[in-house]
């Protein structure tokens, strides 16, 4: 935009320069041109009143060295009674533009080597004399040149000041716009304090005041939001504890043992979403170098939990790819809430006894996590990844997927619901390991190899 308006102002000023300066220098050689036929003429005017007293070859003779320089001037008598036609000084002229002018009694020019010669009529009693005044053509041009230098001069600093003061305005332009540009980028990647100075040109003030209010709206929309959901957590307090209350009475039993574990983990995630709904800050950059977890061990932590369950229900339970570290980007916290909504996806909506699996691939520049199981399946996959549809079973809202997929986003993967090699369905997370690249469109193949794979082992 910057240059776009330097470019604009210089080939305007360029236009209006040109359209000023070619005519006015032709003026200036139009004005030289006349100063000096100008003087001609009055060196003509000298040597009238001398025709008209003497007609003296020798009288005129000294009149006319006196009037011209460098023998520039010349006098033509014309022919009369007793004498011939007499030719005093340095004749330019041609003998026909002489008799032409003698002729019409007008004067006029006539081009000659070096210049022009001004032919000046005088009637006299013995006739019609011509006075011939040599004008050399430095005369005419004299001062021509400096005059066009000068304009030459005048119309570069014209431009040259208007291409700085576009450049000046370009920037007052550009500026607020690229702050502009900048805070709705900022502010897109999730940094709500993003703000823009209300500064520049009046449509752009008018744009940064708009974006602020913007922005502030979004901060309070969040802000509402995360007190919404702290308000709604914190409404499962009462039944929570009339649930922990019945699992203290249900004795020392192995299931009662693990009731009571899962009221007081649902407890603890409670007051976790609680505390992070009133504390949540936006998250404005990847995990630095050290962040993250040992996925591997988040999949033991958390299929120990699970298994117990399994084991009640009739479950056969695999798990692959565990036995080594794999490092991953991605909060404890959050990959644990991932896995315990995907695994927990399993046990609400597949039979009792349905088997299923979790699967760990360690990758160069990504981990793959996968949960298949042996059940029915997922008719839509589209509408189950849909935040607030789900898979259209009864208890079904999506959320647990949606969680998964903001997980997985985060680091630059995503998430796939397909077919699993147990005959159910099976869902792929692919966490990127460098940051926020695009997910490249040959992971398919290798996740199908791996899941073969697996399949030949089990």
């Amino acid at each position: 935009m910057r240059w776009a308006l330097v470019k604009v102002c210089l080939a305007v000023t360029t236009m209006v320069v040109i359209a000023f300066a070619v005519p006015l220098g032709l003026v200036i050689k139009e004005m030289a041109r006349d100063r000096a036929f100008s003087n001609a003429e009055r060196e003509a005017a000298v040597v009238v009143p001398a025709l008209s007293i003497t007609t003296d070859r020798d009288q005129l003779e000294r009149v006319v060295a006196s009037a011209g320089s460098d023998d520039g001037m010349a006098v033509h008598l014309p022919a009369s009674e007793g004498r011939a036609a007499v030719d005093l000084g340095r004749q330019r002229a041609a003998d026909t533009d002489i008799a032409a002018v003698r002729k019409l009694g007008r004067a006029s020019t006539a081009e000659v080597p070096g210049g022009s010669a001004l032919l000046q009529p005088v009637a006299l009693s013995l006739g019609t004399v011509v006075v011939e005044v040599y004008v050399p053509e430095s005369e005419v041009s004299n001062g021509v040149g400096t005059a066009w230098a000068v304009l030459a001069a005048v119309g570069a600093a014209l431009v040259v000041g208007s291409v700085a003061v576009a450049d000046r305005l370009g920037v007052r332009m550009v500026q607020p716009a690229k702050r502009l540009v900048e805070g709705a980028h900022e502010l897109g990647e999730g940094q709500l304090g993003a703000r823009v100075p209300e500064e520049g040109p009046s449509e752009l003030r008018l744009a940064a005041v708009a974006f602020n209010s913007m922005a502030d709206q979004v901060v309070q929309l969040l802000a509402n939001e995360r007190e919404l959901a702290a308000d709604l957590s914190h409404r499962l307090r009462t039944p929570l504890t009339v649930l922990r209350l019945n699992a203290a009475s249900l004795g020392d039993s192995p299931a009662a043992e693990q009731t009571r574990t899962a009221v007081a983990q649902l407890e603890r995630e409670v007051d976790t979403i609680i505390r992070t709904a009133r504390e949540a800050k936006p998250q404005t950059a990847a995990p630095g170098p050290g962040a993250g977890c040992d996925a591997a061990e988040v999949v033991r932590e958390r299929m120990a939990f699970w298994s117990a369950l399994a084991e009640d229900e009739g479950r056969k339970v695999r798990t692959a790819g565990v036995d080594r570290p794999v490092r991953i980007p991605v909060a404890r916290t959050d990959l644990a809430a991932a896995l315990d909504a995907l695994l927990g996806n399993v046990f609400r909506h597949t039979p009792e006894g349905t088997a299923f699996a979790v699967d760990v691939h360690n990758g160069e520049d990504a981990v793959i996590v996968l949960v298949s199981d042996a059940g029915p399946g997922i008719h839509d996959p589209e509408a189950a990844m849909a935040r607030g549809r789900g898979s259209g079973t009864a208890g079904s809202t999506g959320l647990g997927l949606d969680i998964v997929r903001r997980l997985a986003e985060s680091t630059g993967g995503d998430v796939r619901i397909g077919s699993s090699v147990l005959g159910g369905t099976e869902v792929r997370v692919w966490i990127q390991l460098n940051g926020r690249e695009p997910v490249r469109k040959g992971h398919r193949g290798a996740v199908r190899r791996r899941r073969r794979a697996v399949a030949g082992r089990s």
